[in-house]
């Protein structure tokens, strides 16, 4: 009797081990032509993490603003991004966020630091715009220093030229 109730158990807890463990697939972010992310409906319905980054698809349905060379002008995608970025922040009232600006390795630090500020600056003025207090968003600049991608190609660059969210606060 007392091995059935062990096995039981045993049993029962595997089985919870595996529901527990199991989520369904995300839907992937397409892209367009020039490689920037595009909204992905199926992302505006996720959790707020503390800490989480559109980096790395933790900051809930927040997504990474991406920039042409030399620029911190918002695109279409940037902007339409931004709105969908604005809709999530505004249901979401007790979340802070700090904008990071990045920018590629070409260049001198002091330049990309500036950049990545004026990117910065480009996305926190966009959002409040859109009715996004200013009280909820920082920002700051690491310029060349933080890159999410090493290659020494263009591919690589698109990918560095950004503003990212991070959760600060929820």
């Amino acid at each position: 009797m007392k091995d059935l109730i062990k096995l039981s158990l045993t049993s029962l807890l595997m089985a919870a081990v595996f529901v527990g463990c199991s989520s369904a697939p995300k839907k992937e972010a397409g892209s367009d032509s020039t490689g920037e992310t595009m909204i992905d409906d199926a992302a505006t319905n996720g959790e707020f993490e503390l800490q989480g980054t559109s980096d790395d698809g933790t900051a809930g349905p927040l997504k990474t603003i991406y920039f042409e060379f030399d620029s911190s002008a918002l695109s279409g995608v940037a902007r339409e991004n931004l709105e969908a970025n604005a809709e999530a922040l505004k249901m979401a009232e007790m979340v802070q966020i700090q904008v990071e600006g990045h920018a590629d390795e070409r260049g001198g630090i002091q330049y990309n630091a500036a950049l990545g500020e004026r990117r910065a600056r480009a996305v926190k003025e966009y959002l409040e715009a859109l009715g996004v207090s200013a009280a909820r968003i920082d920002t700051v600049t690491y310029g060349k220093e933080k890159p999410v991608a090493y290659g020494h190609d263009e591919e690589s660059w698109a990918k560095n030229r950004r503003a990212n969210f991070v959760i600060t606060a929820k």
